[in-house]
C-alpha cells in the first residue's frame, strides 16, 4: 500500500515552526510527505526537502471571501491530490481544513482534518467577525461531513461544533493535546528568585484579542509600586483594528514600562530568562504554542479560562487561571508573584512536570500517526472488499 500524504497549510513557516517534528514522525514512520503552502519560501522548500519531504505550493487568498478564487484553489488542490496519488490529506487552520476536504472528498481521497483553535470568526464581536461565523458554520459542516476523522485541540471546540451542528452525530471526532511542544528544543531550566525583579513575559501576536493591551495596562500600574519588575512582549505587528498601535509600544517602551522586543528568532534562550509567562488572550485558542514553550521551559504561567488555555494550568498548582478582559485579575496575578517570588521555582517545576506527561510532542504524534494508520488501512480493506 502506498503512504502518500498531503499536508496543507495556510503560512509556509507553520509546516517548519508547528509541524516540523511531526512531518520528520512521519518520515520515520514510512510515510512520503508533501507539505504545501501558498508563497512557500525557498528556504522553507529547502529545509523540507532537507528532511526529506517534497514541498509543494498552491494558491490560497488567506483573508478574503471571493467565491470565484475560492473555487480555483479547491480544483488546484484536487489536482494535486490526484497528480501525486495521495492517499491521505492532512489539512489545518481554517481554509486549507474546508478546502483541502472539498478537495480531497472530490478526488475521492481520505482526508483527517485538524482544528488548531477557532481564531477571529468565532471569538469577535464585530459585525464581520458575526457575519465570518455564520459562513465559516456552513462551510465547515459542508467540508468535514464525508471526512475519516476530525480532530481538535480541546473539547470545548469539539462541543461548540455539535452542538451548532456542524458535525453529524455519527461524525467521527476525537481530541488531541495541542501540537505538542518539543522538550528538547526548549529544555528545562532551573531559576531562584528572592527580590522582586521578576521578568514577566507575552509571546503573541501584537493584537488586543491576544491580551496584548492588558498586558500593558497591567505593567502600568505595577510599575508604580514594583519599579523592579519588567514586563517583556515579544510579537509581529498587525493590522489595524486588532493590531496594537505601534506609537503606544514606543512610547511605553521608552519611558521603561515595557521591554518590547519585536519579533525574536531564538524564543528558547529568551524565555530561559524570564520568569513569569502571561497570555492574557480572548482569542478562540486551539491550545497556544507559545504557552506549552513555557510550559516545557519551566515557567508559571498567568492565562485565561478559556478554550485551549484552561487545559495548561492548574490554578495554584503551575499558574492561574483568571477570566477573559478581567485587568484586574490579571494586575493580581501578577502581584502575587512580586510578591512570592520564592514560588516561581516551585510553580515552574509543575509547569515542565505537565509538559511531560501531557504535551510532549512525541505523544502527540505518536496519536496522530495512529489514528491515520488506521484511517489508511480501512481504506485498505474496503478496497479489498
Amino acid at each position: 500500500m502506498n503512504k502518500n500524504i498531503l499536508l496543507l497549510a495556510s503560512l509556509a513557516n507553520s509546516l517548519l515552526n508547528f509541524r516540523g517534528d511531526f512531518i520528520v514522525a512521519l518520515l520515520k514512520e514510512g510515510y512520503n510527505v508533501y507539505a504545501a503552502a501558498p508563497e512557500l519560501p525557498q528556504e522553507v522548500a529547502d529545509k523540507l526537502t532537507k528532511w526529506g519531504a517534497k514541498p509543494l505550493t498552491f494558491k490560497l487568498d488567506r483573508a478574503g471571501l471571493n467565491p470565484l478564487k475560492d473555487f480555483k484553489s479547491i480544483l488546484e488542490l484536487k489536482k494535486l491530490i490526484l497528480h501525486y496519488n495521495i492517499d491521505m490529506v492532512f489539512p489545518y487552520t481554517i481554509k486549507p481544513v474546508i478546502y483541502g476536504s472539498i478537495a480531497a472528498n472530490l478526488a475521492k481521497t481520505p482526508v483527517i482534518s485538524l482544528i488548531t483553535g477557532l481564531g477571529y470568526t468565532f471569538s469577535g464581536a464585530s459585525v464581520k467577525a458575526k457575519l465570518l461565523h455564520q459562513i465559516t458554520k456552513r462551510m465547515y459542516k459542508f467540508s468535514l461531513r464525508k471526512n475519516s476523522l476530525v480532530i481538535f485541540q480541546n473539547e470545548d471546540d469539539l462541543i461548540l461544533f455539535k452542538k451548532n451542528g456542524i458535525l453529524s452525530k455519527n461524525q467521527r471526532a476525537t481530541i488531541v493535546n495541542g501540537s505538542g511542544v518539543n522538550l528538547k528544543k526548549f529544555p528545562f531550566r532551573e531559576i531562584t528568585v528572592t527580590s522582586q525583579n521578576v521578568k514577566f513575559v507575552i509571546v503573541a501576536r501584537l493584537i488586543k484579542e491576544k491580551g496584548i493591551q492588558l498586558f500593558m495596562d497591567t505593567a502600568e500600574e505595577l510599575k508604580k509600586t514594583y519599579p523592579l519588575a519588567e514586563f517583556h512582549i515579544i510579537g509581529g505587528q498587525a493590522e489595524p483594528p486588532s493590531g496594537i498601535n505601534v506609537d503606544v509600544l514606543k512610547r511605553l517602551h521608552d519611558d521603561g514600562t515595557i521591554i518590547f522586543h519585536g519579533l525574536k528568532d531564538d524564543v528558547p534562550t529568551f524565555l530561559k530568562n524570564m520568569h513569569v509567562f502571561v497570555l492574557p488572550t480572548y482569542y478562540r485558542e486551539g491550545v497556544p504554542r507559545s504557552i506549552l514553550e513555557a510550559l516545557s521551559v519551566g515557567l508559571p504561567v498567568i492565562t485565561t479560562r478559556t478554550p485551549g488555555c484552561k487545559e495548561t494550568v492548574i490554578t495554584g498548582k503551575n499558574g492561574f487561571l483568571i477570566p477573559p478582559r478581567d485587568l484586574n485579575a490579571l494586575i493580581d496575578s501578577c502581584r502575587y508573584f512580586l510578591d512570592h517570588p520564592d514560588v516561581i521555582q516551585e510553580m515552574g517545576q509543575q509547569s515542565r512536570l505537565l509538559a511531560e506527561t501531557k504535551f510532549d510532542v512525541t505523544i502527540i504524534n505518536t496519536f496522530l500517526i495512529e489514528h491515520i494508520n488506521s484511517a489508511l488501512h480501512v481504506k485498505s480493506m474496503s478496497k479489498q472488499l
